[in-house]
């Protein structure tokens, strides 16, 4: 697939989930042939391109949805039940980082094919214009972070489909209770506070008096980031991006266990 094939389907690259899917190699009798391709929906259905009849469909589909679950490529090798055998393996084993499906069709051809996924970046809301504020939206971009402002006075902005949303409430002094009470009313993949345990246990019991449920003020991480012994502005944003990255990856695994 060309960036014009894939646009002309309205999909914007780096905006925009999809795969695309490439036949790297057959045996015995298939369709579809090595180098063959097609570009993929979210939901493992074909946009457009040609990957063979559906003796490799359901395989493609769920090896599609695993690829946009974990972020990874995937690699299949669709095979008859007698050629998984001679290789000592049964459908659905993962080995090498080779994931095996049987190929029930009369044809009983082996094809392989390799799924890379487009995943849009997350989105990254940082409240406030404080030094590790600043620091964060210099630096949160470099780790795959679509970085935006957020303004504690104004509603949250509409969630795009497919895209997960974190916040950071780095306002430290400026705004604090306003920050998280807008921050808290929609729904977010994670929510940080930059600020003392102390500071935000003050902070939940105005939450409490205002109607946030309790549940969603424990959900907070407060203070925000991975302990590392972090000082300088620069330091404390570089302990919240690992912990914004812990906790992406950690969503990732959740999602492919149901996979």
């Amino acid at each position: 697939m060309t960036p014009k094939q894939i646009m002309e389907h309205g999909l914007q690259i780096g905006e925009d989930c999809f795969a695309v899917a490439t036949i790297v190699r057959t045996a015995g009798t298939t369709s579809a042939k090595p180098g063959a391709k097609a570009l993929m929906r979210a939901d493992g259905t074909i946009l457009e391109g040609w990957l063979g009849g559906g003796c490799v469909r359901g395989a493609i589909k769920n090896a599609t949805l695993r690829a946009y679950a974990n972020g990874q490529p995937q690699f299949i090798s669709v095979a008859p039940e007698e050629d998984l055998t001679e290789k000592g393996v049964r459908a659905g084993d993962d080995v090498d980082g080779v994931y095996f499906a049987r190929n029930g069709c009369p044809s009983k051809g082996t094809i392989d094919i390799f799924i890379e996924p487009y995943l849009p970046m997350p989105d990254l809301l940082i409240f406030g214009a404080s030094p590790v504020a600043e620091k964060l939206v210099e630096l949160a971009p470099q780790f795959g972070w679509a970085v935006a402002i957020a303004d504690a006075d104004a509603a949250m902005p509409e969630r795009t489909q497919g895209r997960r949303r974190y916040l950071v409430i780095a306002t430290q002094g400026q705004g604090d209770l306003a920050a998280l009470k807008t921050g808290l009313s929609g729904a977010v993949d994670y929510v940080a506070f930059v600020g003392s345990t102390k500071k935000f246990a003050s902070l939940s019991e105005k939450l409490i008096a205002a109607g946030v449920a309790p549940p969603q003020i424990a959900s907070v991480r407060a203070p925000a980031g991975l302990n590392i012994g972090a000082v300088t502005p620069a330091e404390i944003a570089l302990s919240i991006l690992a912990e914004l990255t812990q906790a992406k990856r950690d969503t990732l695994a959740k999602v492919v266990q149901n996979v």
